[in-house]
């Protein structure tokens, strides 16, 4: 029953006005660096078995915040977890790539999106590279730590949405509908039968809940879902 928390990397100078994909050299900003610090503060004393990051710089930054306090001496860089490749729209303006025929793809059939450029990624590429770093990560921190680890990973947003939607078991071309915002917390259970959504997009708050509780206190299978809600 590994426990994965999904982490957005706190603002840059771009996020939000520009498209920054791997635009190199982009770190956080002040407001990005107090984001962090206040996830990192949120996870003190949440005991992660690793922190995984994806390679660019934002991510990483988090990552760094998240460690030092949690007691993590090492983060593991995978870059399946790094941000979808943009192409050429890398670094363009979101008002001005709203006026591309593309936009309206991948606002409505996101599954087809691919974008263009030598070094541009589909949207359904980039979900696939994540979702097997994903089941990767589970098997190994299961491996490691025992069923019910707990382990933490710094990407980007359209990578968590896509991560949440497999999750969820809805279609790609449903991931608009998800949100992950800059320094965000997400949180998916993995279990044998199904994967539980048990938190999106959280920004506040304490964490124990979201931490796996004792095989005995659950009714029926692993992976049961509680008649009624439970409590």
């Amino acid at each position: 029953m590994t426990t994965l928390l999904l982490v957005r990397h706190g603002r840059t100078a771009l996020t939000g006005p520009v498209l920054a994909g791997w635009t190199p050299g982009l770190g956080l900003d002040e407001h990005g660096r107090a984001q962090a610090r206040d996830l990192a503060e949120r996870l003190h004393g949440t005991p992660l078995a690793a922190v995984v990051s994806s390679p660019l710089d934002r991510c990483l930054q988090t990552a760094e915040a998240v460690a030092a306090r949690t007691g993590i001496e090492k983060i593991e860089v995978d870059e399946r977890f790094g941000e979808v490749r943009y192409g050429d729209w890398t670094g363009r303006p979101l008002k001005e790539l709203a006026e591309e025929p593309l936009w309206r793809v991948v606002q409505a059939h996101p599954s087809a999106a691919v974008f263009p450029g030598e070094d541009g990624e589909g949207l359904a590429d980039a979900q696939r590279r994540a979702v097997a770093a994903v089941r990767d990560w589970n098997a190994r921190i299961a491996a490691d730590h025992g069923p019910d680890a707990v382990y933490l990973v710094c990407s980007h947003g359209d990578i968590i949405k896509a991560i949440v939607a497999d999750a969820l078991g809805v279609h790609l071309d449903q991931f608009q509908r998800i949100q992950a915002d800059p320094a965000s917390l997400t949180a998916i259970r993995y279990t044998e039968l199904r994967p539980f959504l048990v938190r999106l997009n959280d920004s506040g708050g304490e964490v124990a809940s979201l931490l796996p509780k004792p095989a005995d206190d659950a009714p029926g299978r692993e992976g049961d879902a509680p008649v009624g809600g439970g409590a």
